[in-house]
């Protein structure tokens, strides 16, 4: 029998919203869908350096739960406008050139403004 272990990373929007930003259960960590506000609540105006943000929210929340980047097997990315990839690929690129996850990229509307991009993780250990 797996335990679950819920990982917040503090954001209000966490206990407004009723989720965790990670949940481990077992060898899997689901990390839920991560914007670019950095950890001092500032949004960045660029789609990169927003993902850079949304990354190191992620890697944190990896961290927490015993896994590391190097651990992610899937990934969706939800980018507010497909104006923005070219803008987006050096910050994914950063991240997962060496991992290369599976993944799948949405184009949509996100819950404000000034959200660029928002990124979801699945990882799994072993």
């Amino acid at each position: 029998m797996f335990l679950v272990k819920l990982i917040s990373s503090g954001s209000p929007f966490e206990a407004k919203m009723g989720y965790s930003r990670a949940v481990v259960k077992g060898d899997w960590c689901f990390v839920s869908g991560t914007t670019g506000y950095g950890a001092d609540g500032v949004m960045p105006e660029g789609v990169a350096d927003q993902a850079r943000n949304a990354f190191a929210t992620i890697q944190k929340a990896l961290t927490e739960g015993g896994f590391a980047m190097s651990d992610v097997v899937r990934v969706q990315y939800t980018l507010s406008d497909a104006a923005l990839f070219d803008d987006l690929l050096p910050a994914l690129a950063e991240a997962f050139a060496e991992i290369r996850p599976a993944a799948t990229m949405v184009i949509a509307d996100l819950i404000r403004p000034e959200m660029l991009i928002e990124i979801e993780v699945t990882a799994l250990k072993g």
